[in-house]
This record gives structure tokens, C-alpha cells and sequence, in this order.
């Protein structure tokens, strides 16, 4: 065998690291890239603004950027609480043991769910047995459950990133654990807890399988939570799939990348003043 040096072996890991990481960036932009060049022609305010007309091949996206912000919203509205309520249940009020063990499994194990079999839960449980119909809020309770792991595995991590000598210092000075989880670690661990969100709201709004069985795909714009809704992923697939109209499949693609990315900006930009705010 060829002996290789130190120097040399690192070296060479660092290489496959760039080239790793440049391959992965040189994708993403392949993908902005191809769907932007497409799709920006077609956005005006015509698109945003207009209803579809014969099953998409004209008119806009309007109705379908409505149910994708419902949708979103309830899911989110559901989910967070849930999510950071079970992480400051499980670092903050409980030692690890097996009810501790058993929930992260059930969490982890919930995360691995195709998205399709939440779809079917969803379509059976909540669309049928408890009667709510294709609408948003059968569409948004499971979206909640397909996120919620998430929010709890980023919460959970960014809490047990907070400091211990913070807790200390707080009870030292008298305050209680609900006090000290309310204004001590909640708020050092915003940040990590505001990227868990971000990452559910982009995956809620990149949703398809689940929607479609569960939300419905009504081209009408949502009146309340008992209607049904499309949103802009599954206006994307029905056009495409279906060969409706790829003109009109890559503006909605387009509108979906440009979304998600003003999210993040918007959350980045957020976090970061929460950082200064908290260090002031």
C-alpha cells in the first residue's frame, strides 16, 4: 500500500470537500437558473392577480396564492406551538429515560413518513371520519403533522445550545423554571427555534401529495377554513403533469422559488435583529 502523508491526506479531504460543496451549489444555481429564465417572462400582474381560465391555460395564479398562504398559515399556527411546547418539555422538565427516548423515536420515526402516507392519513382521518371535508383546515392540520418534527429537533437542539451557566445565574436571582424558560432560554435560543420554522413553512409550502388528498384542489378563492384550496405547488403539478400549459407551470414554479426565498431573507433578516436586540 502507498503510504500517504499528513499534510497530503488532508489535502486531498479538503479538496473533495470544495468539490463537494461547490457540486451542490453549482446544482442549486443550475435549478434557479433553468426555472427563472422560464418562468419570470411569465409573471405580471395579470398572472398574480386573475383567476385561472380553462383549467389553467390562462388567466393567473391568484386563488392558488391565497389557499398556499391559508394552508401555510394553519399549519405553522399548529405546529409551532406543539413543536417548542414538546422541546422545552423534553430539555427543560424531564431526564432522559425511556419516556424521553420513546418520544424522540416517535418524533424521528414520524420525520422518516412519506409524505403520500400523510396524505392518506390526513384523507381518512380528517377529511372523513371527523368530517371536515376537502378544505384548508384538514389540509393545514396535516401539514402540521408532517412539520412537526421538525420545529421539535431544531427547538430541541437550539435549547440544549443555550448555556448552562444561564439557567444557574437565573435561579440564583430567585426566578422560577417557568421564568427562567420564558425569559432566559426561550429567547437565547430564538434564532435556532426561528430556522426550525422557516424550514416548516418552506417544506408547507412545497407540499403536494399530502395537500392534494387532504386540501382539495378547488380553483376558487378560499372563503374560510371549511373551503377547499390549490396551492401553488399543486397548480404546478396539475399543469405540468397533465401538459395543461407549461408556460403558465413554469411562472408558478418561478413565483414558488422567488417565495421561499424572500421568506428566508425576511426570517435572516429578523433573526438577526433578535440576535442584536438580545445581546444589547
Amino acid at each position: 500500500m502507498i503510504a500517504i502523508g499528513r499534510k497530503r491526506s488532508e489535502a486531498i479531504a479538503k479538496a473533495l470537500l470544495w468539490g463537494a460543496a461547490l457540486l451542490t451549489l453549482a446544482v442549486l444555481i443550475f435549478i434557479l437558473i433553468y426555472i427563472l429564465q422560464r418562468g419570470l417572462p411569465v409573471l405580471s400582474p395579470g398572472f398574480l392577480l386573475d383567476s385561472p381560465e380553462q383549467m389553467g391555460r390562462e388567466g393567473g395564479i391568484f386563488p392558488t396564492i391565497v389557499g398556499t398562504v391559508f394552508l401555510t398559515a394553519v399549519a405553522i399556527a399548529i405546529a409551532t406551538p406543539l413543536g417548542i411546547g414538546t422541546a422545552v418539555f423534553l430539555t427543560e422538565y424531564t431526564r432522559e429515560g425511556r419516556a424521553t427516548r420513546l418520544i424522540r423515536f416517535g418524533t424521528e420515526s414520524l420525520s422518516g413518513v412519506p409524505s403520500i402516507i400523510f396524505g392518506l392519513f390526513g384523507f381518512a382521518f380528517f377529511v372523513i371520519f371527523l368530517g371536515l371535508g376537502w378544505s384548508i383546515l384538514s389540509g393545514g392540520l396535516t401539514l402540521a403533522a408532517m412539520v412537526l418534527p421538525t420545529i421539535i429537533r431544531t427547538a430541541e437542539e437550539a435549547i440544549r445550545a443555550v448555556p448552562p451557566s444561564y439557567r444557574q445565574v437565573s435561579f440564583a436571582l430567585g426566578a422560577s423554571r417557568w421564568q427562567t424558560v420564558t425569559r432566559v432560554v426561550l429567547p437565547s435560543a430564538l434564532p435556532g427555534i426561528i430556522t426550525g420554522v422557516i424550514l416548516a413553512i418552506g417544506r408547507s409550502v412545497g407540499e403536494t401529495a399530502a395537500v392534494i388528498l387532504t386540501a382539495g384542489s378547488s380553483l376558487r378563492v378560499p372563503t374560510s377554513l371549511f373551503s377547499p384550496a390549490r396551492t401553488m405547488s399543486v397548480h404546478f403539478y396539475i399543469l405540468a403533469r397533465e401538459g395543461i400549459s407549461l408556460e403558465m407551470a413554469y411562472g408558478t414554479g418561478a413565483l414558488l422559488i422567488i417565495s421561499v426565498l424572500l421568506v428566508n431573507l425576511a426570517a435572516n433578516w429578523l433573526m438577526n435583529r433578535l440576535v442584536l436586540r438580545a445581546e444589547q
